[in-house]
Formats: structure tokens, sequence, C-alpha cells
């Protein structure tokens, strides 16, 4: 199996190190991933400037590309211009961070992954919940234990996987949930800075709460989630209503 590795949180984060141990053992991995971290980029792509890319040892665990783009990016040029050959599956993380709820719209790991979709590659985010301390070893082995259940993905398909707070156990279980839209409760601080300027830092951001079962009250009960996502965003019924019209 050929498989191509990236993440939004740069070459040199220990969530990629530690999933990069986990799928030499399914095939031949090529990584692939910006240089330094892009998380919170979404799908942003490069359209004006050169995208400047180096072949780096990291820390002597494997050697990659290190690309001065997004993930978006990263997924494109592997794909027409590095990665010789087709590859078969595409795997974007371990992300630092959880990207469930609304956070998929803003995530460079999942957009990584659809990127992939767009480009008919089966494509995985995988993501574990941040803690002070993240053991990104074991979520590696949880991980891979899903993979191999997933595979063969078919082309273009996006499964979205979350690990749960590790530091609290092992996770209950297993929960194929559909992404939350509930948003979060957030607000902005506002303060001065040296010039005198307004700035604003986004603050707060917990989920507000929610009666079904999603990818983010799951989450929060200490479930691993998977969720199948989907390439467009067309609301089809909305759609076909508007079609009624006479325009």
């Amino acid at each position: 199996m050929r498989i191509l590795l990236t993440n939004d949180d740069g070459i040199f984060a220990p969530g990629l190190a530690a999933v990069y141990k986990e799928l030499v053992k399914l095939g031949d991995v090529t990584v692939v991933a910006p240089a330094d971290s892009r998380s919170g980029t979404s799908h942003s792509v490069t359209f004006f400037g050169p995208l400047v890319c180096n072949k780096v040892d990291v820390n002597g665990q494997f050697t990659g590309f290190s690309v001065q783009g997004s993930p978006a990016d990263c997924v494109k040029l592997a794909c027409m211009e590095l990665h010789k050959g087709p590859i078969d599956l595409l795997v974007a993380g371990i992300n630092n961070g959880a990207n469930a709820g609304i956070n998929v719209y803003y995530s460079g790991t999942v957009a990584a992954a659809m990127e992939g979709a767009f480009l008919k590659i089966p494509a995985v985010a995988l993501s574990v919940v941040a803690e002070r301390k993240m053991d990104f070893k074991k979520a590696a082995g949880y991980c891979a234990k899903i993979l191999k259940k997933l595979l063969p993905l078919e082309s273009g398909h996006v499964v979205n996987v979350n690990i749960p707070q590790l530091s609290k156990g092992r996770p209950k279980g297993i929960r194929v949930v559909p992404q939350s839209t509930g948003g979060f409760h957030e607000h902005y601080v506002a303060r001065k800075d040296e010039q005198g300027q307004s700035v604003f830092q986004l603050a707060g951001g917990l989920h507000r709460e929610e009666e079904d079962s999603t990818d983010t009250t799951s989450l929060a009960d200490g479930f691993i989630t998977i969720t199948a996502l989907a390439q467009g965003m067309t609301d089809y019924k909305k759609t076909t209503q508007l079609k009624q019209i006479k325009w």
C-alpha cells in the first residue's frame, strides 16, 4: 500500500512521527507536510508566490518533504509532483487537538484529507483531544487499529477520527456519529497594546450542550468518534425548492 502522510502541525510534530511508526507497518509511506504549524488554516492554498520545498531528516526517524505552504498545498504538491505513481491512502494527523464539531471547517488536518478526496484518494483525518501531556504513542496505536478496520476505503471517501482524552484511561469504545454544528460558547477579550491600538483575543471555546449524540458529545463522554464527511456542501432540499422559483 502506498500511503501519503501529512498534517497541519508541521513536519516535526510528534503526532506525525507517532503515526508514521504505525503506518510503515501497513505500507510505503511518503511524508509531505508543512514546514511549520498551519493549524486553523482550513483549506487555504497558495495562489501567489512559489512553494518552497525541501527534503529534511526528521529527528533521525524518517525523511520527508517540508513545504512552506498549507496542508492542502502539501497534498496537491505531493500528488502532482513529489509522489511517483498512484496513492492508495492519504492520512492527515495525528493532530494535537480534536477536530470535531465546527472545528472541522477550520481544520487544516481535515482540509488535507478533503483535498485528497478531491483528487480521488481515500483519506482519513486523525486527531486527539489536547492535554498538557500528550500521549501520541498510545493515540497512534488506537488510530492504527481503526485504520485497519476502515480499509479498504473507496476512492474519494473521507473519514474523520477523533481520540478522547487519554489521561482519563482507555476510551470507553467507538461511536460512529455525525458532526456537530452546535458551535461554541466563545467571546473576545479586548485590551490595548503598547501602541494604544485595540486588540482582541478569542477566548472560551466550550461546546454548547446538545441532546443528540454527535462527535463533540461522544468525545466528551470518553469515546473514540468516527464521522464520514462529504466533499460537497450543497443543500439538495433547498436547491430543489429554489428551482421552483420563476427566475
